[in-house]
């Protein structure tokens, strides 16, 4: 089947509430640009160097998330041009993007990644953190930030029952966050990011209103 194809498949899952986001990592320009001709903006990278290279060469209506794991010496680089940074997983990264979105006179739209998985090498900060962060209003100091939710990854697992428990737990953590920084100006709670092309039904099932979907539009990476 072709990109246009299963992207409405997927587009046809889900309700008006949630926001996909077409992760093009590794994918070349042509196959983006068959997503956005069906009318597709919002499109995801994990890789700054190659989220730059497309940025450059495809239409500037392109909405860019920042997906992966951000090195703070490269937050210059997307400063000037990135819709929302879904990995925000420590308060230097979050000095970065706010000293970097300063110099190019915005806001730029971070969610806080959270550890709920199993997994060593996932990055993210702890709930117990978080919520010591929002209730000594931590945040309150970025001006050139807005804090839109949270991110989080399952653990890679076929266990369906595990995964939704993780997912739920984030859930329940960013019910708890979004009402915990009401009154605080950059926090701004709409968007729980989590579900991939492996598990975003069990996400959607759990709450989440962003999904972040590649392999499932695009077919199998090489």
């Amino acid at each position: 089947m072709s990109i246009g194809v299963n992207l409405s498949e997927i587009k046809s899952e889900l309700s008006s509430e949630v926001e996909l986001v077409v992760v093009s990592k590794t994918y070349a320009p042509d196959a983006i640009m068959e997503a956005y001709a069906f009318g597709h903006r919002h499109f995801g990278e994990n890789k700054i160097q190659e989220l730059c290279a497309k940025q450059e060469v495809l239409p500037k209506d392109i909405k860019w998330h920042l997906i992966g794991h951000v090195q703070t010496n490269k937050v210059k680089y997307v400063a000037p041009f990135v819709h929302l940074i879904h990995a925000v997983d420590s308060l230097k990264l979050l000095n970065e993007v706010d000293k970097r979105a300063a110099q190019n006179e915005r806001v730029i739209s971070c969610l806080l990644q959270v550890h709920i998985a199993d997994e060593e090498d996932k990055f993210g900060f702890n709930a117990s953190e978080l919520i010591d962060l929002f209730s000594n209003n931590a945040f309150s100091r970025y001006k050139n930030i807005s804090i839109r939710g949270l991110m989080g990854m399952a653990t890679f697992s076929d266990d369906s029952k595990k995964v939704k428990a993780e997912f739920e737990v984030l859930k329940r953590l960013y019910d708890q966050l979004a009402e915990c920084g009401e009154g605080t100006t950059n926090i701004h709670f709409e968007t729980l990011s989590m579900g991939m092309s492996g598990d975003y039904k069990l996400a959607l099932e759990s709450g989440s209103n962003m999904i972040r979907v590649g392999s499932a539009i695009f077919g199998k990476r090489g």
